[in-house]
C-alpha cells in the first residue's frame, strides 16, 4: 500500500497568465503558497486483476480503457500499470469548484502514489509534467499549468511560464516573520458555491485570444506578480493587501462570470469591516474568499460575511510519500 498527500494552493496574483493562449505570447507569472489543505491518495494491491476507484463514486473496471474517471485512466496509463490495483482518494476540501486547485493536486497526488506503487522515484518538476500532460494534452481540458507545480514543489513560489511552454519554479526566500505576518493576516472563508472551472476558462481563453485588451490586462496582472514577489524578498508587507486587491479588480474585468454580485456583497462589507485587499481564489465565481486584513479585523469580517471561515498555515513541502506497506 501507498499513500501520497499533496497540498491544495493560495495562488495570491497573476492566475490566468499560466494559459498557454497568453504565456506563449507575453510569458506568464504567478505568486502562490501551497497549505496545509490536502488531497491524499491511496494504491493499493488488489486480489485480482480488475481496477477498484473510490471517489465520490465507485468504479469496478475490467481494464483501464472501461475506466470513466479520465484522470485515473490516464494517470494508469501513463504510469504503465494495467490492472490490479485500488485507488482511492480523500480531500480536506470540497472536491469540486473549490478555487484551491484540487484537481491538479488529485493529479499530482495520483501520480506520485502511481510512481512508487510501481517502485519509481518521481521528483517534483516530472509531477507536473506530467499532472499537466494528463490534463491539458490528455484530457483536453482548458486549464492552465500553475496548480500542478504549486502542487509538486510547494511553498511560496514565483511560478513562471515561458513562451516555449518550460515552468521554471523560484522559492521567494524571505525572513520567516514575513511569512507568519503574510499568514496570520490571511484569512479565508468558503462561499458554498461550487462551479466548473472549465467553463469559466474556456471564457477566458477565447477573449485572451481575440482581444487585445484583455491580453494586456493579464500583462498588468503578471507585473503584479513580479512587484509582489520582489516586496516579499524584501520583507516588505506593507503593500500586500493593495497588490491583492489590484489584482483581483483586473481580473474581474476579463471576462463576465468571474465574479457576481453576491461575490461583490461579500467583497464590499469585507472591505468595510477591515480588509486591505482580497479576492476570489481559483478562476472565479465561487469557491474560497481570502482577504488580507489585521488579525484583530478578522471576527467583524466573519461576523459581516456569516461564511464559514477556514484556518490553515503555509504548508513549505509539496507531493510527498507519507506512507510504504510492502
Amino acid at each position: 500500500m501507498i499513500i501520497s498527500r499533496t497540498p491544495l494552493r493560495m495562488s495570491f496574483v497573476g492566475g490566468g497568465s499560466d494559459l498557454p493562449v497568453f504565456y506563449r505570447k507575453y510569458g506568464g507569472a504567478v505568486v502562490s503558497t501551497a497549505i496545509n489543505r490536502y488531497v491524499s491518495v491511496t494504491v493499493n494491491q488488489k486480489f485480482d486483476d480488475r481496477i477498484r476507484i473510490s471517489y465520490s463514486r465507485t468504479e469496478d473496471a475490467r481494464t483501464v480503457n472501461h475506466i470513466k474517471h479520465p484522470l485515473v485512466r490516464e494517470g494508469l496509463k501513463l504510469a504503465g500499470i494495467a490492472g490490479g490495483v485500488e485507488i482511492t482518494s480523500i480531500a480536506d476540501i470540497p472536491s469540486k469548484g473549490s478555487g484551491l486547485g484540487s484537481s491538479s493536486t488529485f493529479t499530482v497526488g495520483l501520480l506520485n502514489a502511481l510512481h512508487a506503487y510501481a517502485g519509481r522515484h518521481a521528483g517534483a518538476e516530472q509531477l507536473a509534467r506530467e499532472a499537466c500532460e494528463i490534463e491539458i494534452e490528455r484530457c483536453g481540458e482548458p486549464i492552465g499549468k500553475q496548480d500542478q507545480y504549486a502542487a509538486a514543489f510547494g511553498g511560496l513560489n514565483l511560478i513562471q511560464f515561458n513562451a516555449d511552454d518550460s515552468v521554471s519554479v523560484e522559492p521567494i526566500i524571505c525572513k520567516r516573520e514575513t511569512l507568519q505576518q503574510i499568514q496570520a493576516h490571511s484569512v479565508v472563508f468558503y462561499t458554498g458555491i461550487t462551479r466548473s472551472a472549465s467553463a469559466i476558462l474556456k471564457h477566458q481563453n477565447s477573449a485572451l485570444a481575440t482581444e487585445s485588451k484583455k491580453c494586456d490586462v493579464t500583462r498588468k496582472m503578471v507585473e503584479l506578480a513580479h512587484t509582489l514577489c520582489d516586496e516579499l524578498r524584501h520583507n516588505r508587507v506593507t503593500a500586500f493587501g493593495e497588490i491583492i486587491h489590484e489584482g483581483w479588480r483586473l481580473k474581474k474585468s476579463l471576462t463576465g462570470g468571474i465574479s457576481t454580485d453576491v461575490i461583490d456583497g461579500w467583497y464590499q462589507k469585507a472591505r468595510q469591516a477591515g480588509a486591505v485587499g482580497g479576492k476570489l481564489l481559483g478562476a472565479g465565481a465561487g469557491g474560497f474568499l481570502m482577504f488580507y486584513a489585521p488579525p484583530e479585523r478578522h471576527d467583524a469580517i466573519e461576523r459581516a460575511l456569516k461564511l464559514r471561515r477556514m484556518d490553515f498555515k503555509f504548508d513549505s513541502q509539496g507531493s510527498r510519500i507519507i506512507f510504504v506497506h510492502q
